[in-house]
């Protein structure tokens, strides 16, 4: 009997020991919410312009040759290599326009214009910004003849990267002829044209 009350005594001791472990047990698991992603941090795209390019042009001149003057359409091919020095660029160029620029009354017109030369510039980063300069070789008729010439030309221009091999730019070029192959007549002309390229 004594026995009996003992251990109901020990059963009623010992229930309120367990019960936290039972509660424990049977409570759902605790879930740790997922950590936040890192943010992604985007780095500013810069171009790197070292490469060779082939492209089309697309331009606008206007001529005057002695008492004569004319304008009209360019448009051509070019081509040339950029080497990317970090801040500056510097790069050689060859390009070839077609004319279809008339001169007033008939007096003549410019055929083509080819020109070979350098170009140094800014690198700000997907932007070029430079001058340009060196020879150029025009053909034409004047006054029912037909005369080709090697001059000089300059200017300025700007290129865009519009991706990892497309760019496109614009130039505003001066060019001068002196005695325009021994005909007496200095022959300027200014064009401005847009080029796409395809870099490689």
């Amino acid at each position: 009997m004594k026995k009996a009350v003992r251990f109901a005594l020990l059963s009623a001791l010992a229930a309120p020991l367990a019960a936290p472990a039972m509660a424990g047990g049977l409570s759902e698991p605790v879930v740790e919410p997922a950590p936040a992603p890192a943010p992604v941090v985007v780095a500013p795209v810069t171009g790197d312009w070292t490469g060779g390019y082939v492209g089309l042009r697309l331009g606008y001149g206007n001529v005057d040759a002695g008492a004569d003057e004319g304008d009209g359409v360019l448009y051509g091919l070019g081509a040339g290599y950029d080497y990317d020095f970090g801040s500056w660029v510097l790069g050689a160029t060859l390009n070839y326009d077609a004319s279809e620029i008339e001169l007033d009354g008939g007096a003549g017109s410019i055929d083509s214009i080819a020109r070979l030369g350098l170009r140094a510039g800014a690198d700000l980063g997907n932007t070029l910004v430079y001058a340009t300069a060196g020879a150029a070789y025009a053909d034409g008729d004047i006054g029912g003849t037909s005369y080709s010439d090697t001059g000089w030309y300059g200017g300025i221009g700007a290129e865009y990267m519009m991706g990892a091999n497309w760019s496109l730019g614009g130039e505003l070029l001066l060019h001068k002829f002196d005695d325009f192959d021994g005909s007496g007549v200095d022959v300027d002309a200014t064009t401005v044209g847009l080029n796409a390229n395809f870099r490689f």
